[in-house]
């Protein structure tokens, strides 16, 4: 019982500091535009931003889509096979500068930074390729990311991306008080399999799936997505699929052990010490 006290103590305490940081550095943003203030704003009513990079024009992408292309070309047969279910192939390319460099862009970080509202983290790179599946297991289940209180990916198709190939989807953030009941019933559902996700079946019961958006776009299409706060999931496809995430939280997350994914050795590495680097240059 004394523990269970300590505990609540703790989290309330945590989360009084991080509404006074909040609070503090509002007034030291970066000034942004008016067009990424409506990402910024859409994130907050939405969770999600669609765009393109050509739209971003941001100085740092032709080299880092060739790169991209060239990682993904290198990428072959799933590491694994479930009856149903080919595991996806993910390298970790932070370390590439190609990647590096439009990660910390400036207009993109200024944007992450408005919408988290505190100094930001730059986590890292993931390229990855999905399989044709039948099955919906892992990330194609829906789910939420805890890395931090509001965190920001940034997923961009390196192909053409249509209902074949497995869009993302999501549900937007709540706009009424229904539904964010409807939320916290997904949520219980969500503790209740210990967060590993649900299956459309049982999001069905909960939030129709009228109310679900699904994100089909062409080769550069580019998805802000805080993927802490909205429900979402990779769908079953029967086509390949090559993404990259960018991965952003703020400066001092609320999970940081979570974080290291994305710059460690849990995926393998491209970068300049493998041998894969020299196929990418």
């Amino acid at each position: 019982m004394l523990n269970r006290i300590k505990d609540k103590i703790s989290t309330l305490t945590s989360e009084l500091s991080y509404r006074v940081s909040l609070g503090k550095h509002q007034k030291n943003l970066p000034a942004i535009t008016s067009e990424d203030k409506l990402i910024v704003d859409t994130l907050k009513k939405t969770g999600v931003y669609v765009t393109s990079l050509q739209e971003l024009a941001l100085s740092s992408t032709a080299k880092m889509l060739a790169t991209a292309n060239s990682c993904v070309d290198t990428m072959v047969n799933p590491r694994d096979i479930h009856a149903g279910y080919k595991l996806p192939q993910i390298y970790t390319v932070t370390d590439l500068p190609e990647f590096f460099n439009w990660g910390i862009e400036t207009r993109l970080q200024n944007i992450i930074e408005n919408y988290i509202g505190l100094p930001i983290a730059f986590h890292g790179v993931h390229v990855r390729k999905d399989f044709p599946n039948e099955k919906q297991l892992e990330t194609l289940l829906w789910h939420k990311d805890s890395e931090d209180r509001r965190m920001i990916k940034v997923i961009m198709y390196l192909n053409d991306v249509t209902e074949k190939h497995g869009p993302f989807e999501y549900i937007p953030l709540p706009a009424n008080a229904l539904e964010k009941v409807k939320n916290y019933q997904v949520d219980y559902q969500l503790w209740r399999c210990n967060f590993l996700g649900i299956n459309d079946e049982k999001m069905r019961r909960i939030i129709p799936k009228s109310a679900w958006k699904s994100c089909p776009g062409q080769a550069g299409t580019v998805i802000f997505a805080d993927v802490r706060n909205i429900l979402h999931h990779g769908t079953i496809r029967t086509e390949e699929r090559s993404t990259l995430f960018f991965t952003y939280t703020a400066n001092a997350p609320k999970r940081p052990e979570l974080c290291k994914q994305y710059h460690d050795d849990t995926f393998p590495k491209i970068s300049p010490q493998h041998s894969l680097y020299h196929t990418v240059l």
